[in-house]
């Protein structure tokens, strides 16, 4: 019997998930992969430069290092890329599923992003989320910045820690959320209320904030979907703001007065 269309699909997407790999760049954030035990290394490639500052993390890992002269660098990375001497190959970390990070902690804030390509953006707003103590970043399989190493240099490291899923379908997430007991907010620069109006008398509820791309924004399905739109009070208008600097300012607005 013919298998449907959506289960061959499925099951390519699982099979290509499987043999991903990623090269990650920068003495950071190659750095801090060596350190992560979650990280699934296969390939460390660095200058005797690069070697010396990576040496502890190096040890650690168990790894042994390709060394290669820094004219002769041959990690397969895009030109341009300020690889610092360091490039490492790794598996994409796996952090589970939306129940696994939105479950669990005292009033948790989420960030989800609709749309936002840019690993650049991604990277700073998965940064800010851990400064601010974000249970995780949730954008889409499909229209979002996969792992990449542009995404992890500008991490830098936070990658490694701070949960980043990609789910199939973002509308079905902030559903689910909603079920979880979560105020899902969007960020709107014509919205009429701000986020501190939002949330205030709810500070201890969880709360998701959802942000969509420069120029965009967020869709009309993710507005209809979410509990309500809300303005960053201090901006002006939202349209201004870099969404990696949205997302950090909501974050710190989403938990009130203080």
């Amino acid at each position: 019997m013919k298998k449907p269309k959506w289960v061959v699909e499925k099951e390519q997407g699982k099979k290509q998930q499987t043999n991903e790999t990623v090269w990650l760049f920068g003495l950071h954030a190659v750095r801090d992969a060596l350190m992560n035990p979650a990280r699934t290394r296969l390939r460390l490639i660095v200058t005797l430069n690069a070697q010396n500052k990576l040496e502890e993390a190096i040890a650690a890992s168990g790894m042994e290092p390709e060394v290669v002269e820094p004219r002769k660098f041959n990690a397969p990375l895009d030109p341009g890329s300020v690889h610092q001497g360091a490039a490492l190959e790794v598996k994409p970390l796996d952090w589970g599923r939306l129940d696994d990070v939105a479950i669990g902690r005292d009033a948790p804030r989420l960030i989800l992003l609709d749309r936002v390509t840019d690993p650049h953006n991604v990277g700073a707003i998965l940064r800010s989320a851990e400064v601010l103590g974000a249970s995780a970043v949730i954008g889409t399989r499909h229209h979002s910045a996969p792992e990449t190493g542009a995404l992890a240099k500008t991490a830098s490291g936070a990658l490694e820690r701070q949960p980043y899923l990609r789910v199939r379908n973002l509308s079905d997430a902030i559903v689910a959320l909603q079920g979880m007991g979560y105020i899902v907010l969007g960020l709107d620069g014509d919205a009429e209320q701000t986020i501190e109006a939002a949330v205030a008398g709810r500070v201890d509820r969880p709360v998701a904030l959802v942000l969509g791309a420069e120029g965009p924004g967020l869709r009309e399905k993710t507005k209809e979907t979410c509990d309500a739109l809300v303005r960053i009070d201090a901006a002006g208008g939202f349209g201004s703001l870099n969404v990696s600097n949205a997302a950090a300012l909501a974050l710190y607005a989403s938990h009130g007065p203080r």
